[in-house]
């Protein structure tokens, strides 16, 4: 068995851990709920949630990974704790999971890429996501994503995913940061900043029982926690760097894309005024795109948006691929180009239902939401903070420069208000998947 691989450099494991974090979710759904549940006020609550919760989760999965330099199964086995590995398997599957369908939402955005050009859904954009969201079109298109995906993390860890996430996030960053620029010129403008960004603490008083469950949700979701991401990640670290330092600069870098999202495609929605009341796809295959049908320019606005949306799905799919390859190469004699085009052909059968029909699609994300993520997350909590204990303060603090106090805090946290906030998350999903008359579990046979 060839020697494990390694990240070249920090900068190389921080973004392409902000690559797997940054994905279609802070592009489509992010500045939505925002706009939706308050504005400012919504931003207050999710990033209490992204610090408080999702960084004492982020940092758990760190611990678990560097630790072990394993993947997310055998980790536990190294730690000495070889009946918990049921937790990573679950990460593995769920990361296994939400690619194949979140391949087929790739699928989607390199067909928008090319009818941007074309401009082939200006005039009926409703009508054009109908078209082409199920069926053979998307089949294939699901195949050509799954294959970009396969390619990159064939290439290895410092040949492939780290000098592509070098590449991709900086881009991310940078484009939206021009198309923000050109947002702020439309007329209209300054009433979609007022309605993204103007604190509304009536609407989150009324509807506080709503938004701190999804600001969780999203924090776990946007930070690819519970998917075996990060500890699959942490596992390649060579050395003492601070994964504290890490994860606040990753949490950070992962907020502010999702803001900046919001200061592209809210702007735009009130130039040409568009209902923003919206979400999921909708927002931005059927909203967002009509929109570019009536701008000067449209049409290159549309490939340099679906680009970027492009590049954060890429950059998202591969850290989901790179979960089951880890597993394989670790405990297998075999090269990673050929475990990586069978995993990624498994994951693309598993997907051709969402990919022929949109409500399959939407089954799979609403169980992985509402069940395989939190589920997961309290596994891990609940092993880094009550199993591991003292050990995992010891090494979260290596490299970090900082106080036993603030190891004892993170500790804390997570054995309490972190462990109690997944659980009523998770509480809420369940509640979604098997109760009222219509209960989610059920598959649209």
């Amino acid at each position: 068995m060839s020697e494990r691989e390694t990240w070249a450099t920090r900068a190389g494991f921080i973004l392409a851990a902000v690559g797997s974090a940054v994905g279609l979710g802070n592009i489509w759904q992010f500045p939505f709920k925002t706009a939706q549940f308050g504005g400012a006020s919504f931003l207050i609550v999710y990033l209490i949630a992204a610090l408080g919760i999702g960084l004492p989760t982020i940092l758990a999965e760190f611990v678990i990974g560097r630790k072990s330099n394993l993947n997310t199964i055998s980790a536990f086995e190294k730690l000495g704790y070889k009946n918990w590995r049921i937790v990573g398997a679950l990460g593995l599957f769920t990361g296994f999971w939400i690619l194949s369908y979140y391949s087929v939402v790739g699928g989607w955005v390199l067909r928008y890429l090319g009818g941007s050009v074309t401009g082939a859904y200006f005039g009926a954009p409703a009508e054009y996501f109908g078209q082409i969201s199920a069926g053979m079109d998307a089949l294939v298109l699901h195949a050509v994503f799954m294959a970009l995906v396969i390619g990159i993390v064939a290439a290895g860890i410092e040949d492939g995913i780290e000098k592509a996430t070098k590449l991709m996030v900086p881009s991310i960053v940078v484009i939206l940061g021009a198309l923000a620029v050109f947002a702020f010129t439309l007329p209209g403008a300054s009433e979609g900043y007022a309605y993204f960004l103007s604190p509304d603490f009536g609407a989150l008083a009324t509807n506080f029982g709503d938004i701190v469950p999804f600001a969780v949700g999203q924090a776990f979701f946007s930070l690819s926690l519970g998917m075996g991401a990060m500890i699959t990640y942490a596992s390649y670290i060579d050395g003492d760097q601070s994964l504290f330092g890490d994860g606040i600069t990753i949490v950070f870098l992962n907020s502010f894309v999702g803001i900046l999202a919001g200061l592209v495609v809210i702007p735009l929605l009130f130039a040409q005024g568009i209902d923003p009341n919206t979400s999921g796809a909708g927002a931005v295959f059927i909203s967002v795109a009509g929109a570019f049908g009536n701008l000067p320019a449209g049409r290159i606005i549309g490939v340099v948006f679906f680009a970027v949306v492009l590049i954060a799905a890429l950059s998202s799919a591969i850290s989901l691929l790179e979960v089951v390859v880890a597993w394989a190469i670790d405990n297998y004699d075999v090269s990673r180009p050929q475990v990586a085009t069978l995993l990624g052909g498994i994951i693309f059968t598993l997907g051709v239902p969402s990919a022929l029909d949109t409500a399959w699609l939407g089954w799979f994300d609403t169980l992985a939401y509402k069940f395989f993520l939190p589920i997961g997350v309290l596994g891990i909590l609940i092993f880094a903070a009550w199993v591991y204990g003292a050990p995992a303060i010891d090494e979260l603090m290596k490299g970090s420069g900082l106080g036993d106090g603030v190891g004892l805090t993170w500790l804390w946290l997570a054995r309490t208000l972190v462990i109690v906030a997944v659980v009523a998350t998770l509480a809420l999903g369940l509640q979604t998947l098997f109760l009222g008359e219509n209960p989610a579990i059920i598959p649209p046979l």
